[in-house]
């Protein structure tokens, strides 16, 4: 009996592995359905003194991104309209595939710890934008000694 549960929990740790991996993929494919936004990939990190989020916005020009911070959350979004092709360029043109799509993107992040934002830095290169957050306040940790 326990041998069949661990292959059950194993095949539902697996499916939910799964729909981690595809949860881009999904996100893109709901904003697609309903029209609006989609929600860009993002990486946050965090040492001691920073945070750092990497958000992938190809195809996104500089000028067209913007990023709203408070102590403790970060927003960004992306406008982007799609590529206006004339009549005459598209005549004797048979698309195989057209996948592009051209959609405008936002994100919302509650911060893991609060920021300076006085101090906060952003950088847009290669259609990754990283944004650079000192944290207000370093953790700091002390040992209690038990009696």
């Amino acid at each position: 009996m326990t041998e069949k549960k661990g292959t059950a929990e194993q095949i539902f740790g697996d499916m939910v592995q799964t729909i981690k991996d595809r949860q881009v993929e999904l996100d893109k494919a709901i904003a697609e359905y309903r029209g609006g936004p989609v929600k860009p990939a993002m990486d946050v990190m965090e040492d001691d003194e920073n945070i750092m989020v990497k958000t992938d916005l190809p195809g996104v020009n500089r000028e067209d991104i913007k990023i709203d911070l408070t102590e403790d959350t970060l927003e960004i979004k992306a406008e982007h309209s799609e590529e206006v092709e004339t009549e005459s360029e598209e005549e004797g043109v048979t698309y195989h595939k057209k996948e592009r799509r051209y959609a405008s993107a936002a994100r919302t992040l509650i911060l893991p710890a609060k920021v300076k934002l006085d101090e906060v830095t952003a950088k847009f290169d290669n259609g990754v934008l990283t944004i650079t957050m000192p944290k207000l306040e370093k953790k700091e940790t002390f040992e209690v000694k038990i009696d």
